[in-house]
């Protein structure tokens, strides 16, 4: 069976937006601009051929079709949540990584780092960021910023100085064996992979990889 999907991208624009009344709120949420996901579900009303929010001044209402669409778009993404989080990627010891928007995944060659570990089951949320970090969503975040955060042990990745991408880790666990490989991991990238050098163009897409 094929299913006929909106981009799943809308989709979440749209749930979180929906959920939040706020395209501001959704924005924060996914990491994303208020802009951008304004775009989204704008692209999604055009694609569906239904007005799914009121945008009144300075507040955004479901429309009938929009409560009428949310419950089973919300329940979509429960499950597909639910059957990722029962899937365990290989290895005695689950790495859970956080990534910001930027960054190209293909340059931190995590199939590499996979192979080469294969103790470590390691497992990406992209986009992430402190917020993910904080609430215990992942266990170490690669987040693009200028300074040190208390309490967590930051570990700057690029070269040089003033803005650029840090690995940080709670200081309690920054120290554990699969932190350390990963961290050791990315300090031995060749130096043309280095995130600041190699960045994708910001928002194209909301969901993470």
């Amino acid at each position: 069976m094929t299913y006929i999907l909106p981009p799943l991208n809308a989709l979440r624009a749209f749930e979180a937006a929906a959920r939040h009344l706020s395209f501001k709120l959704a924005a924060h949420e996914l990491h994303v601009t208020p802009a951008a996901v304004g775009q989204q579900v704008k692209a999604l009303e055009a694609r569906l051929g239904v007005q799914l929010f009121e945008r009144l001044h300075k507040q955004l209402i479901l429309t009938a079709a929009g409560r009428a669409y949310l419950p089973g778009v919300s329940e979509g993404f429960r499950h597909i949540a639910e059957a990722t989080s029962q899937l365990k990627p290989a290895g005695a010891a689950l790495l859970q990584l956080g990534v910001h928007g930027g960054v190209d995944l293909r340059r931190l060659q995590l199939e590499e780092f996979r192979s080469t570990h294969a103790e470590i089951g390691l497992r990406v949320l992209q986009p992430a960021g402190l917020h993910e970090l904080i609430e215990g969503k992942v266990d170490l975040l690669i987040a693009r910023g200028l300074r040190h955060h208390p309490g967590y042990r930051c570990d700057r990745v690029d070269e040089g100085s003033g803005v650029g991408d840090w690995l940080i880790a709670p200081e309690g666990t920054a120290d554990c064996p699969e932190i350390v490989s990963f961290r050791d991991w990315l300090r031995a990238l060749p130096a043309e992979n280095r995130l600041a050098n190699h960045r994708r163009p910001r928002l194209v897409g909301i969901m993470g990889s």
